[in-house]
C-alpha cells in the first residue's frame, strides 16, 4: 500500500512533528513515585486500568461520524446518509455502520466544544489539557496525558513500556518539561507493515545478552558502593528504573507484546488488513499485557482534515477505522478486559456545518463528537446535543478537559495533582476538572 503523506492545512507533515522533551526535573523524586506505585499494590486498589487513545488526527467531522443530521438542510446535512444504531432512536453515518450496531457498548459525547480553530492550539488541548500559548510551537507547553500516566503509573506488569505510541507519537504527545524518560515509546512504524518489527527492542549488533549481563553486574557492583553513601533511597530508584530499561531489551515481555504475527489470522482480518486495523489490534495486545497508555494515531489511511471532498474522503478512510473500532471494543468484551480498558477517539476541533465551496467542511471548535467505551462506563447512551445543523451544544456542554478527566480518573490518577514545572511553578494535572455528570 503506498503512503500516504497526511499534510494538514498548516503545512505540517507527519514526518515534522518531532517528539519534544525539555529534561528536567518535575514534582515527585523517582522514590517517592516508587513507593506510591509499591502502596497502592499492596492496599490492593491499584487494578491494571488502562486507555487506549484513538487519536483522529486533522479534526474529523461530526456529520460524518456520529452526530448526522438527516432533517438538515442539504448544505448541511452534507452528502452521505445516515444509519440507525442498535440503540433506539440513535444514527450514525452510513460510514460507521460496524459500531452502529455495537452502539450499546459506546458512549458518544455531543457536546463538546472549545473555542480554538488552530491544529496545533487544538491539539494541544485535547492532549494536555491546556491551549498552547505559540501555535507555532512543535513542543509540548505542558505533559500529555500519556507521559503523566507514565510517570505516576508505570506500567502495569515488568517487562514493558507504560506508554506506548503506533505508529507514532501523537502531534503533541511529548512529556515537555517531565523529561525524556516519559516519552512514548513509539513503534515508528505502524503494525501493519511485512515482518513488522520494533527495532528499539532489538539488541545491537554484535552485543550479546550475555554481553549485556557482563555489564548489569559490573553496575551492580558500582550501585553497591554507591548505597553507602546514599542516605536518600535516590541509587535504589534510579536502580529500579535501569532494571526496568534493562528488563525490557533483554526480556521477552516486550517482544512477545509487540509480536503481532502471533495474532491468528481470523483475528487479524476481523480488525481489518490494513494500517488501522493492525494498530488497533496491537493496541490490545499491548494493554493486554501491561502497557499502561497507547495512543494510536489514526490517519495512516488519510487525514481527517476534511476541507474539500468530505464524501469521497470519509469513503476512503471511514470504513477501515470503523471496523478496526468496532473489533477493538468487541474483542475487549469478548476477552473481560472491557471494564479496564478505557478507548477514548477524539480529534482536535470538529468541522463547519455548512458543506463549504470545495464539498469539504472547515476547521470548527465550537462543537464537536468524542467516543468513549469499556472503563465501567454506563454505555449505550448519547450525552449531550447539538443543534439542529450541528452548530453548537445544545444540551450537555462539556470540553476536552472533561473528557481528559474520565481517563485520568478511570487511570487511579487525580486530576488535582500537581507538579512543578521548568520556571518552579505548581502546574495542576488539570485545571478545567468537572466531571461529566452522565457518566459518573
Amino acid at each position: 500500500m503506498p503512503s500516504v503523506r497526511n499534510d494538514f492545512c498548516d503545512g505540517v507533515t507527519r514526518r515534522g512533528m518531532i517528539q519534544a522533551g525539555l529534561g528536567g526535573l518535575a514534582g515527585l523524586s523517582l522514590p517517592q513515585l516508587l513507593q506510591l506505585r509499591a502502596q497502592a499494590a499492596e492496599s490492593g486498589t491499584a487494578r491494571e486500568t488502562a486507555v487506549i487513545y484513538l487519536e483522529l488526527a486533522g479534526g474529523p467531522t461530526q456529520h460524518e461520524t456520529y452526530d448526522p443530521k438527516p432533517e438538515a438542510p442539504a448544505e448541511y446535512r452534507g452528502p452521505l446518509r445516515s444509519v440507525g444504531t442498535n440503540v433506539a432512536g440513535v444514527r450514525f453515518c452510513e460510514v460507521m455502520a460496524e459500531q452502529a450496531r455495537i452502539m450499546d457498548k459506546l458512549v458518544v459525547l455531543r457536546g463538546i466544544w472549545h473555542d480554538s480553530g488552530s491544529h496545533g492550539t487544538s491539539a494541544h488541548l485535547t492532549q494536555t489539557g491546556y491551549y498552547l500559548r505559540d501555535r507555532q510551537s512543535r513542543e509540548n507547553d505542558m505533559p500529555c496525558i500519556g507521559s503523566i500516566t507514565s510517570k505516576v503509573r508505570g506500567p502495569n506488569r515488568p517487562g514493558v513500556p507504560a506508554f506506548v505510541s503506533a505508529p507514532r507519537t501523537m502531534r503533541y504527545g511529548g512529556a515537555g518539561w517531565l523529561g525524556k524518560g516519559f516519552n512514548a515509546f513509539s513503534t515508528g512504524r505502524s503494525a501493519d507493515a511485512k515482518k513488522f518489527q520494533v527495532p528499539n527492542l532489538t539488541l545491537i549488533s554484535g552485543l550479546t545478552s550475555d554481553r549485556m549481563t557482563d555489564r548489569r553486574t559490573l553496575l551492580e557492583n558500582f550501585d553497591q558502593t554507591r548505597r553507602i553513601v546514599d542516605n536518600h533511597g535516590v541509587a535504589e530508584a534510579t536502580d529500579d528504573f535501569t532494571r526496568q530499561a534493562f528488563e525490557m531489551v533483554t526480556g521477552d515481555a516486550a517482544r512477545q507484546a509487540f509480536d503481532i504475527e502471533a495474532e491468528p489470522d481470523v483475528v487479524r482480518d476481523r480488525y481489518g488488513r490494513n494500517p488501522m486495523g493492525q494498530d488497533l489490534l496491537l493496541a490490545r495486545r499491548l494493554v493486554e499485557r501491561g502497557v499502561t497508555f497507547v495512543s494510536v494515531r489514526c490517519n495512516t489511511l488519510g487525514s481527517w482534515d476534511d476541507h474539500r471532498d468530505i464524501a469521497g474522503r470519509m469513503k476512503k478512510k471511514g470504513p477501515a477505522y470503523d471496523q478496526a473500532v468496532a473489533a477493538l471494543v468487541s474483542d475487549l468484551h469478548e476477552r473481560g478486559m472491557n471494564r479496564d480498558v478505557m478507548v477514548v477517539a477524539m480529534g482536535e476541533f470538529g468541522r463547519t456545518p455548512r458543506i463549504n465551496r470545495n464539498a469539504g467542511r472547515d476547521h470548527w471548535g465550537r462543537v464537536m463528537s468524542v467516543l468513549l467505551a469499556g472503563g465501567d462506563l454506563p454505555t449505550g447512551q448519547v450525552v449531550g446535543a447539538s443543534d439542529g445543523t450541528g452548530s453548537r451544544p445544545l444540551q450537555s456542554p462539556y470540553r476536552p478537559e472533561h473528557i481528559l478527566g474520565v481517563l485520568y480518573r478511570h487511570l487511579g490518577i487525580s486530576p488535582e495533582m500537581t507538579f512543578i514545572d521548568h520556571s518552579g511553578r505548581p502546574r495542576y494535572v488539570l485545571e478545567e476538572r468537572e466531571e461529566i455528570a452522565e457518566l459518573t
